[in-house]
């Protein structure tokens, strides 16, 4: 049995301790905001918050993670009220937005490390993928969650 603190909340979960944190989430818990992309923590669709900093969860064995404070999408904000989630919507920065939680978490583990970011700070800290391609958008919505002025879309 492991115990792990999730969104503030207490979960017990009978599982192996080499489970990924990633199928406890979805599976175990049934909070499916946090997505499977790749398998080996490259794309970044699966990424969380351990104690504040942006990782990503499919590769993470659950066992590790007793005693962490563990904030998934569906914590960050219950209501979308995170600056981030006001950006991203205002923006519209999701186009298929199977990747956009996971940048939404790894946005918010940069404000909070790097209140005023400049782009070199964005480019350096946001490795999740997007298919799509939104960069530029998601660029702009991190500068404007950080209270800066949104840059044009079209730079990267």
């Amino acid at each position: 049995m492991i115990t792990l603190n999730i969104n503030g909340t207490s979960h017990q979960v009978d599982a192996p301790a080499d489970t990924p944190l990633l199928w406890i989430l979805r599976e175990y818990v049934g909070l499916t905001g946090t997505k499977y992309g790749c398998g080996i923590a490259q794309c970044g669709a699966c990424t969380v918050h351990i104690n504040g900093i942006a990782l990503r969860s499919c590769q993470l064995p659950a066992g590790s993670m007793a005693g962490q404070k563990i904030t998934t999408i569906e914590g960050l904000s219950p209501d979308g009220t995170h600056p981030v989630q006001m950006a991203w919507k205002e923006l519209e920065v999701a186009q298929c937005g199977y990747c956009q939680s996971g940048q939404i978490m790894a946005a918010a583990a940069l404000l909070h490390q790097t209140p005023s970011p400049s782009d070199e700070d964005i480019d350096n800290a946001m490795s999740n993928i997007c298919r799509c391609g939104t960069y530029p958008r998601i660029r702009s919505a991190i500068h404007a969650a950080a209270g800066q002025a949104a840059p044009t879309a079209g730079k990267v």
